[in-house]
């Protein structure tokens, strides 16, 4: 009866160490906030709007990188295209909070398949990855309060 005792002091002498460390709930809507604004804003400005804007023959050669695995050569452009969508559109869609959870799964699967293709080309895509587990995170968690989607499709009370 005394060990129990003194379990509950020290239980209640080390919650507040506890709420610091694992707060239930108190951060997340703002480090989903940040975590989408951010690399959304990084994704937009270095891959996404220059790929969207360049044409034909770049969305072929990003549409390769995915049909040569798979051969369907004739879709190059289609896929292509599509990469170049996630990366910019999709984005944009991430960064203002809408349509977050499908515009992340397109953006996730972007990124799976460049991780693969840099891999077989013998380099290591860190940059990719890192959007991959971004995104990843987004498409589990949403947006969070501060979005879009939650201010028209969630059912507050």
């Amino acid at each position: 009866m005394q060990i129990m005792k003194i379990s509950v002091k020290m239980m209640n002498k080390l919650q507040p160490i506890a709420r610091f460390l694992y707060p239930i709930d108190k951060y997340l809507t703002h480090s989903l906030l940040i975590l989408r604004i951010f690399p959304s804003i990084m994704m937009i400005y270095k891959h996404g709007w220059s790929k969207i804007t360049a044409g034909y023959e770049k969305w072929n050669r990003l549409g390769s990188a995915l049909t040569d695995f798979i051969g369907l050569e004739f879709m190059n452009v289609f896929f292509g295209f599509m990469a170049a969508l996630s990366e910019s559109i999709g984005m944009v869609f991430v960064l203002i909070g809408l349509f977050t959870r499908p515009a992340a799964f397109l953006l996730l699967c972007t990124m799976f398949v460049a991780t693969i293709n840099h891999l077989v080309d013998g380099k290591f895509p860190e940059l990719a990855i890192m959007y991959f587990i971004v995104m990843l995170v987004l498409f589990i968690c949403g947006p969070g309060k501060l979005s879009l989607d939650y201010h028209y499709f969630s059912k507050k009370d």
